[in-house]
């Protein structure tokens, strides 16, 4: 996975987010997301690119008696610790494709924005059965083909700078992506759809809910939002493993 978000400027520009300033209540996918936890009451979770923490602070005032959140990045752990510390939580700093995996260990799995970053994505689908209990849940929110497609990840702009529509191109050939995200150079992996959901599928998994999101009517006033209605940017999956 990539790590630019050890760099001391996009981690800045990273910070302003209005998602990283006032957490799960500012993300727009918040409301579909919500929903697809199973009850976390005395179970434990595993976070994967787990960034400031927010929902492992979650999982843990759900009642999660064990929770440990990942991230390749020291700079998103160390804030995670500060600002989403619980006596339930541990932070770790370790990439998705390195952690081990231990076998029939957690209930719930969530990755929430960082799958994108990864190449081989079906070895993670593979890792992650393996490490859940039987009937345990997989939770993730992965930026959409559609928008991981998107040449340059940006509209075409009319004159006037305003978005005319938003570009698709090479989508049946996955891998590498190259775009701009926070003023930054950033390296994302384009996955299809049949890659994501088959990828679960061949792997063990039952798939229990499939959604993209869609930004709640109270958000659609912040500069920009209501152009995320005019394409898919994330999409939300829950899988259940069959054991």
């Amino acid at each position: 996975m990539n790590n630019e978000y050890e760099n001391e400027k996009f981690f800045y520009e990273y910070a302003k987010m209005s998602r990283s300033k006032e957490g799960l209540s500012a993300a727009g996918e918040w409301h579909q997301l919500k929903p697809l936890f199973p009850p976390l009451q005395g179970k434990t979770v595993l976070d994967l690119g787990c960034g400031y923490g927010w929902h492992c602070k979650f999982a843990a005032d759900q009642g999660a008696i064990q929770v440990l959140g990942l991230d390749l990045s020291q700079k998103m752990i160390n804030k995670a610790k500060r600002r989403n510390g619980s006596n339930q939580i541990q932070y770790r700093v370790c990439g998705i494709e390195e952690y081990e995996y231990p076998e029939n260990t957690w209930d719930c799995v969530v990755s929430n924005l960082a799958l994108h970053y990864i190449e081989h994505i079906e070895t993670v689908f593979q890792k992650v059965h393996s490490t859940l209990k039987p009937q345990g849940t997989f939770i993730f929110n992965i930026e959409h083909p559609v928008f991981t497609a998107g040449v340059g990840q940006d509209w075409i702009y009319s004159e006037a700078h305003a978005p005319m529509y938003w570009p698709v191109d090479d989508y049946f050939k996955p891998g590498e992506r190259s775009t701009r995200f926070l003023g930054c150079d950033v390296v994302k992996q384009h996955h299809t759809l049949t890659q994501i959901l088959m990828g679960l599928l061949n792997n063990g998994f039952e798939l229990e809910a499939v959604e993209e999101a869609e930004p709640p009517e109270e958000m659609l006033d912040i500069p920009g939002m209501k152009d995320e209605l005019r394409r898919p940017m994330m999409l939300l999956v829950k899988a259940a493993v069959r054991k």
